[in-house]
């Protein structure tokens, strides 16, 4: 019987610590779990913020506050938590460094889904590489080229390079040049050249079409074109005005000058 009390006596502090160790991880799940979700409905609730990185914030916030409860937890049963902090920091360092390339990454992901410099569907060239975004994680950014071909590139390396965001306006002012001989009629070129955009409801009244005379050159009269429509004509829009006008010079008698040789013979 003594014996039996001498080993209550002895457990009976560890059984109180696992009790208040147990109130503790239950008290502390439902508060990482509130403060989480919390976060992630005031993130995603802005429309400016892509949803991913509401996830990615409140799945932090949770796993840091859980972190500080195993700490606690632990200290209950004498476990000092300068030690464990001490060893969760040189495993840290470790991981990180032999993770440096990818937590680049992460943080580069966390910047373009913050900031969005390109959103899913959008046509953009990031340093060189260009097609229409069709994944943003925070790791990689997923590009589709026109000719169906998949690119994977590293958030870090998006983030740190030149992007132009072709659809984020949702207009585009198209630039075509146009070449006549030099014994053509510049001003009945440029009439046709108007003619043609005013006859293709795709090209935007507001502002004004723009056709100027803008350089002579070796063998040609260079006449500008400046043109505004919606983004997703200019396409369209630029291979139907090519053809039209084309077409136009054609029955005008305005000739388009092309490069030539003349073969000299000799006389004999």
């Amino acid at each position: 019987m003594d014996q039996m009390m001498g080993m209550a006596g002895s457990w009976g502090p560890l059984v109180v610590a696992a009790l208040k160790a147990l109130i503790v991880l239950v008290i502390g799940w439902m508060v990482a779990g509130l403060v989480s979700g919390t976060v992630r409905r005031k993130v995603n609730a802005n429309p400016r913020i892509d949803d991913t990185l509401g996830t990615f914030v409140a799945n932090v916030i949770k796993w840091v506050i859980l972190l500080m409860v195993l700490i606690a937890v632990l200290g209950l049963f004498g476990i000092q938590a300068t030690s464990l902090v001490a060893v969760l920091g040189a495993a840290t360092l470790a991981i990180g460094l032999a993770l440096q390339g990818t937590l680049s990454d992460l943080a580069a992901g966390f910047m373009i889904i913050l900031f969005r410099p390109y959103k899913l569907g959008q046509y953009v060239d990031i340093g060189g590489t260009a097609g229409t975004v069709t994944d943003i994680n925070l790791f990689i950014t997923e590009l589709t080229t026109p000719d169906n071909v998949q690119i994977i590139m590293p958030n870090g390396q998006a983030w740190g390079s030149i992007i132009r965001n072709f659809s984020h306006h949702p207009t585009r002012r198209l630039d075509m040049v146009f070449g006549i001989d030099y014994g053509d009629d510049a001003e009945a070129a440029k009439a046709v050249i108007l003619e043609q955009v005013a006859a293709d409801a795709r090209a935007h009244g507001e502002p004004e079409p723009w056709v100027r005379v803008t350089n002579l050159g070796d063998s040609s009269v260079d006449i500008t074109l400046r043109v505004w429509c919606a983004a997703g004509d200019y396409w369209d829009l630029k291979f139907h005005l090519t053809q039209a006008i084309k077409e136009a010079f054609d029955a005008k008698g305005i000739t388009i000058p092309y490069p030539h040789s003349v073969e000299i013979q000799k006389a004999g």
